[in-house]
């Protein structure tokens, strides 16, 4: 199991667990450490802010100003800033199956605005983040002119949504703000800023693989390469002697997205954990 497992998960799947999602611990009163990283006393506060610099811009299309008077960030290394980023604001790579069990756990389901795509693209009418409980957020109150953008989804209609994600190819992954409380599920591809900084250009990691890794069956297979367009973390490769597909167990993040694209079922999800070359790995390669 993935380090958030067995931290905030009691051994299970941590974004599985009901009080993860909880209004108790929205509004639980900060340790003294987190009051300093997120300058607020709250989750719920701390997300108020959070809405209003990241996803306000995205509904707006008006970018926020930078702080010329703002302190310099100190330089850290890397294990330091993954550290950082687990407490502060870290995901998890989901099969399209967990997300639906995780759309089932959530009280209300909003659908907003894409923050990375405005920053990357400058557009301002992608809907590729799902909110959990924004009207407890208190978010509403303090940013009204927000309203009109968020869509309430019913979670048939967010499940659905989800599907034909799964079908592009888009990269489903859960999000903490304040970990370990979940605030929502996002859809992730080149255009992602976490997807962009830690896939494509190597750096901290910014979320864990799933719990599953992707594998061929080779009985199955008629190797037509349709799943390797799908891939997007360099997994898949051809083999001509053989004419079969075969995805590396130590590069799968287990999104599981390969799957739509086969025609013949070749392709289903194994537990990380029963295959020795991918039980460890959750961040980078190594173990």
């Amino acid at each position: 199991m993935c380090q958030f497992c067995i931290q905030h998960g009691e051994g299970k799947k941590w974004y599985l667990l009901m009080r993860n999602y909880s209004d108790e611990l929205l509004r639980q009163e900060f340790s003294a450490g987190q009051k300093e990283m997120f300058d607020a006393p709250t989750r719920a506060e701390a997300i108020v802010r959070m809405f209003g610099a990241v996803v306000m811009p995205a509904i707006t299309g008006v970018a926020k100003p930078e702080n010329e008077n703002a302190p310099a960030r100190p330089q850290l290394g890397e294990a330091e800033i993954v550290a950082r980023r687990q407490s502060r604001d870290f995901g998890q790579v989901l099969p399209i199956e967990d997300v639906e069990q995780v759309i089932d756990l959530a009280d209300s389901i909003t659908r907003m605005p894409c923050a990375c795509r405005f920053e990357t693209t400058g557009k301002t009418d992608q809907r590729y983040c799902f909110g959990f409980g924004v009207d407890r957020w208190g978010v509403l109150g303090k940013y009204p002119d927000a309203a009109s953008s968020l869509e309430t989804l019913t979670k048939d209609a967010a499940k659905k949504i989800f599907r034909a994600y799964d079908d592009e190819g888009l990269i489903h992954s859960v999000w903490t703000h304040g970990t370990p409380y979940v605030w929502g599920l996002c859809n992730c591809d080149h255009d992602c800023m976490a997807y962009r900084g830690y896939i494509e250009r190597g750096g901290p990691a910014a979320f864990f693989r799933a719990e599953y890794i992707c594998q061929v069956n080779d009985d199955v297979c008629t190797g037509c390469k349709n799943c390797m367009s799908q891939c997007q973390f360099g997994a898949q490769f051809y083999s001509s002697a053989l004419g079969k597909v075969y995805i590396d167990p130590t590069r799968c993040f287990g999104c599981g997205v390969c799957r739509a694209a086969c025609q013949h079922d070749a392709i289903t999800l194994l537990a990380r954990q029963a295959h020795p070359d991918a039980a460890n790995i959750w961040l980078k390669r190594e173990t």
